[in-house]
């Protein structure tokens, strides 16, 4: 027996359904799982007039619209599952179900090789992955049709295996990337075969297992007295005091790039006499509601009100250095930077290591033992306290240390 209901599950005043499909298996163990539809509703639809009996004829087409589109998508799902062992019934199988429902096939065949079956991947997952992500698909795809010509035989699923790792490392570490970027991209090319292997193809029994250890980086982040320099720091040309503040409000919003420099005086909220910024992260969508730090309402104030213009991710890159070098940042620091479009490790002036990501890794660092741990990755965005300390670095050697100068 199997049920199935519609949610909205959503802030948003606009969102897709998601479906909840819930059914028992042979062990007598209740399951249920979710998937978010293409059906669109607006959030006061939803819930004030979608079930109620109407007069507007437009409110009574729409609830015809939308009762359709489900009950077809209903009837689907119940169809499959009826003719499915409930035993064999996964999350997997729904998604792709649902998948296929929404992208039926026109008999094409599934491709074998890998770097055919990325481009296939993508169009699979069209609806469930980002922009940037088919930007870092492709950029693997590109990486592997150069070691594919280098080594002058196609590249096979079924041949994802130890040596192929071995063989795949040793040539980009040839080409000088690094340790991370290749045990990021064997992860992305584990997904791919996955994803196939799902389909019927043939894979490696050692795929699964297939990993690379994975380098310890340092953690570079701008301490409270350093960035009492850069504050300090003055005779700024109007780009660079720009940048600077930019750097200043990152440090004490922690949140990301991509965010951070979206930010208007249109999102400062007033609430209880505190000042809260509310936005959505373009990253996960999640709706955020921060307190400004005193730090950032300095800035706002002899501002007007009214954060630092616009810039893109590039340019600010590239002025934030140029802040930190007027500063005096120039510590020299082990880490890497960018060469040649590889990055390259060595002891550099820590100005040279500075990048956007770094306000969001000092907020995190600088904050931590002052503010809850609990406070600050629901700021940083980090699910877990075990990754939100793996973030700033702190291991278990550093965490015994700290708790011994409490004894």
């Amino acid at each position: 027996m199997a049920t199935i209901k519609f949610l909205y599950r959503s802030t948003k005043p606009k969102a897709f359904l998601t479906l909840r499909f819930q059914f028992r298996n042979s062990q007598k163990h209740d399951l249920i799982f979710d998937y978010k539809t293409k059906v669109e509703v607006l959030k006061n639809y939803w819930s004030k007039q979608h079930t109620k009996k109407s007069k507007d004829i437009d409110i009574i087409n729409l609830q015809r619209e939308i009762n359709t589109k489900l009950n077809e998508l209903e009837n689907h799902v119940l169809n499959e599952f009826n003719n499915k062992n409930p035993d064999e019934v996964t999350k997997d199988w729904l998604n792709n179900l649902i998948d296929f429902y929404y992208n039926p096939k026109i008999n094409i065949d599934v491709p074998t090789d890998l770097i055919n079956y990325i481009d296939y991947y993508i169009i699979e997952k069209k609806f469930d992955i980002t922009t940037s992500s088919i930007k870092k698909f492709n950029v693997v795809k590109h990486k592997l049709q150069r070691f594919q010509i280098f080594r002058k035989q196609p590249i096979l699923i079924k041949d994802i295996d130890e040596n192929f790792k071995n063989e795949f490392v040793k040539y980009q570490k040839s080409n000088n990337y690094a340790q991370n970027t290749i045990q990021r991209e064997i992860g992305i090319i584990k997904s791919f075969c996955k994803h196939a292997r799902y389909f019927g193809l043939e894979t490696s029994v050692q795929m699964d297992n297939l990993k690379l250890e994975r380098q310890k980086v340092e953690k570079i982040y701008l301490t409270f007295d350093e960035l009492e320099k850069i504050e300090q720091t003055q005779n700024l040309t109007e780009s660079l005091q720009n940048a600077k503040d930019w750097l200043i409000i990152s440090c004490y919003t922690g949140q990301r790039v991509s965010d951070f420099l979206r930010f208007t005086k249109d999102i400062i909220r007033v609430e209880n006499g505190k000042n809260l910024l509310e936005f959505t992260q373009q990253k996960t969508g999640k709706i955020m509601t921060i307190p400004i730090h005193p730090k950032v309402i300095e800035i706002l104030n002899k501002r007007n009100g009214a954060f630092p213009y616009s810039i893109s991710d590039q340019r600010y890159n590239e002025y934030i250095k140029e802040v930190c070098k007027i500063a005096g940042i120039d510590t020299p620091t082990k880490g890497s930077k960018s060469i040649n479009f590889r990055k390259v490790e060595g002891v550099y002036s820590k100005y040279e290591l500075v990048t956007s990501h770094i306000g969001r890794r000092s907020f995190a660092t600088n904050f931590y033992g002052e503010i809850s741990t609990t406070y600050l990755k629901y700021v940083t965005g980090h699910s877990t306290e075990t990754m939100f300390l793996n973030y700033i670095g702190k291991s278990n050697k550093d965490m015994a240390l700290e708790l011994a100068d409490l004894f």
